[in-house]
């Protein structure tokens, strides 16, 4: 018994004397000091727990969640107009993975408004039409029309570019987002650091935390899934500058020359629930390989040529913007941008051009607003854009998602109306492209 008594002391005594001289430290500090009798017995009231100060919230004017397209190119175009806004991201760095982005005129319009479309023509090349083809290889259609993909990779470093060091915060994961009594928004994280903004803008993507927050609905699967790449030709790449795309049965694909070296590639299948998630880039370049493998040679060669880290399959959704149903874009000095709000299927290519407009449109508005200095006209100029962006994305939206199912149809007899038919008769590029004639205006 004695025995094992000194053996439960010696273990204990390290334990002991680290919370002794935790307690003389405490008592020493008179910016620490305790009111025992205050004390009562509950974890909350433990020397050491109630001795921990609380983290004064750093106070901003306006907050951007997220560093991606939709936030970098917000607080590039805030900047440009002369509001500083802070940027938090969760990731430890920009996330450069994944492929790249098909942006058409009225996202070029965008770049050329926050002053970097120039610096980015330059290293991209600019697509000189569109041919449609069938699975097996016949030509269905073909098509005139500007369109430059971009890496996004280089799309983001181009935008950070454009901010100051300090506007960029890094590994900040929001945790907890929440109303003080002075009707600003807090913004707490992981890591305890916290954020009192008059002004938050959600551009935290399609798994939106604040859009949550705001009660919007959970983006809807539309039962499609999408393996996407990079291929990577060191010595150039053999094809000529123009999008590519191939229709079969209840699947698709297509790729796009971006630069000498590098083609963007896709394939969209049919699936219907989104399955689990997978990483290995191996095991992803065999599925993509074995759904066309009896498709164009080309398209082979271009997913062989894919780097480990530019190949990702992704499940496709949206979020239907009902009118007196869905949330609006913004509330009590909250506002959402781009995927955060009206995420959409990649059927027409405007996701990121989408994005791209929200920036600018509500940078504009909000600049005036913070400059006027008075609350009502900020929380006008949230409601503003709101009004004035929802009549655009969310017919897009919808049209997205028809598009894409009726590229998807499985059925034989229907696909090869569409294919015979539809495509070569009756598609043109005028009112199919319509939606690409936005025009932002100069900041």
């Amino acid at each position: 018994m004695w025995t094992w008594l000194r053996a439960t002391q010696s273990l204990l005594q390290p334990t002991l004397a680290m919370a002794s001289a935790s307690f003389s430290s405490l008592s020493m500090n008179p910016s620490l000091s305790l009111n025992r009798s205050k004390l009562k017995p509950n974890f909350k009231n433990h020397y050491y727990y109630s001795s921990c100060p609380i983290i004064k919230a750093q106070k901003e004017d306006v907050v951007i969640v997220g560093a991606g397209i939709a936030g970098l190119a917000t607080a590039v175009s805030l900047h440009r107009l002369g509001v500083r806004s802070l940027v938090l991201e969760q990731a430890e760095s920009l996330r450069t993975g994944g492929t790249s982005l098909t942006l058409f005129k009225n996202g070029w319009r965008v770049l050329d408004a926050i002053g970097v479309g120039n610096d980015l023509r330059t290293q991209f090349l600019e697509i000189q039409g569109m041919v449609v083809k069938s699975e097996d290889g016949r030509e269905l259609r073909s098509f005139n029309q500007e369109v430059r993909a971009v890496e996004r990779r280089v799309l983001l470093e181009t935008l950070a570019d454009q901010l100051p060091p300090d506007a960029l915060r890094f590994s900040s994961k929001l945790s907890k987002i929440s109303k003080n009594g002075n009707g600003e928004t807090m913004l707490e994280l992981v890591d305890g650091s916290r954020f009192s903004s008059k002004i938050v803008i959600g551009c935290d993507g399609i798994r939106s935390p604040i859009a949550k927050w705001m009660g919007f609905s959970d983006p809807k699967y539309v039962g499609h899934c999408a393996f996407r790449g990079l291929g990577y030709y060191p010595n150039g790449q053999p094809f000529e500058p123009k999008v590519s795309y191939i229709y079969g049965r209840g699947l698709r694909a297509g790729c796009v020359p971006v630069s000498p070296t590098k083609v963007y590639w896709f394939v969209c299948f049919n699936r219907p629930s989104p399955g689990p998630k997978i990483t290995d880039p191996a095991e992803l370049k065999k599925q993509a390989k074995e759904l066309v493998k009896n498709w164009p040679t080309d398209l082979l060669s271009i997913i062989d040529q894919t780097p480990d880290d530019t190949i990702i399959r992704t499940p496709l959704v949206d979020r239907w913007l009902w009118p007196t149903i869905s949330p609006p874009a913004s509330s009590g000095g909250v506002v959402l941008v781009g995927d955060a709000w009206h995420p959409m299927t990649p059927n027409l290519g405007q996701g990121a051009c989408c994005a791209l407009e929200d920036a600018v449109v509500l940078s504009r508005k909000l600049a005036n607003a913070i400059k006027s200095g008075s609350t009502q006209s900020v929380e006008n100029a949230l409601s503003s854009y709101g009004n004035e962006r929802w009549p655009r994305v969310f017919p897009l939206t919808i049209r997205a998602n028809l598009v894409g199912l009726a590229l998807q149809w499985d059925n034989p007899i229907v696909c090869s109306v569409r294919n015979n038919f539809v495509i070569p008769k009756l598609v043109r590029l005028g009112p199919l492209l319509e939606h690409t004639n936005f025009d932002c205006q100069p900041l």
